[in-house]
């Protein structure tokens, strides 16, 4: 089967956070969230419902992939309605707001993630960026590192990494910095406050073992190999990471 190894990289995190995967090149950019999500602290907006926005930027296609709704029926609106914005567009002053928004919906395409692949992208342009949670602004960095053609699972295994990621709605990277310094002192006073809430968010500090044993459970593509080899993936892992 056909995978790539890709870095995914906290951009603006010091020292870097970052993780190494192999994961099955037919996959969509839904699954490629998922992978991001389940090597880091994120739960995609949970534990307690709702749910984070975030997107994939081709913008040298000028292409938007991302889970926002509103986004994307808006762009269904405009394209069933072109005529319309164009006129909008011919009224609306130089230099406004009103003409850069709509000058950026009738330019851009945008797409639910899981209904573009991300081959074709990543081969191409050999990174991506990913946002997600507009609120605390993480913003990741996907580069491809390797195309192998004889991986033989259907599911991702890290590789390598570094550094414990963030857990959600920490309040960004300055956050972080401060959770980090309360939660690794038990001495200090807001300590078993502050133990109590990253319990909640699910928070654990980098621990490949639990991750590689999550991956497992992103299986989008079975193969017979994965059915005799399923819990002896390590095999295929430290063949990669010796390469």
């Amino acid at each position: 089967m056909k995978a790539y190894i890709i870095k995914i990289e906290l951009l603006y995190s010091n020292p870097v956070i970052w993780r190494r995967v192999i994961m099955p090149a037919d996959a969509t950019f839904r699954r490629l969230h998922d992978v991001i999500q389940t090597v880091t602290n994120f739960l995609s907006g949970g534990p307690y419902g709702g749910y984070h926005l975030y997107e994939f930027d081709l913008s040298a296609e000028n292409i938007s992939v991302t889970n926002d709704e509103e986004s994307f029926e808006e762009y269904q609106y405009y394209k069933q309605n072109k005529k319309q914005y164009e006129e909008r567009l011919r009224l609306a002053p130089l230099g406004s707001f009103e003409r850069s928004d709509l000058e950026r919906l009738m330019k851009t395409v945008v797409r639910q993630p899981s209904r573009i692949k991300i081959d074709n992208y990543l081969e191409k342009y050999k990174e991506i960026r990913y946002s997600y949670d507009f609120g605390d602004g993480w913003e990741f960095l996907i580069t491809l590192e390797q195309i192998v053609d004889d991986y033989h699972f259907g599911y991702p295994t890290l590789l390598d990494g570094a550094e414990s990621a963030p857990p959600e709605d920490v309040g960004g990277l300055g956050g972080f910095e401060e959770f980090l310094k309360i939660y690794r002192d038990p001495s200090h006073p807001e300590y078993a406050e502050m133990k109590e809430w990253a319990d909640s968010q699910e928070f654990r500090e980098y621990d490949p073992d639990w991750i590689n044993n999550s991956l497992k459970y992103l299986n989008y593509k079975k193969t017979e190999w994965d059915q005799i080899n399923h819990d002896n993936y390590f095999i295929i892992e430290d063949k990669y990471r010796k390469n």
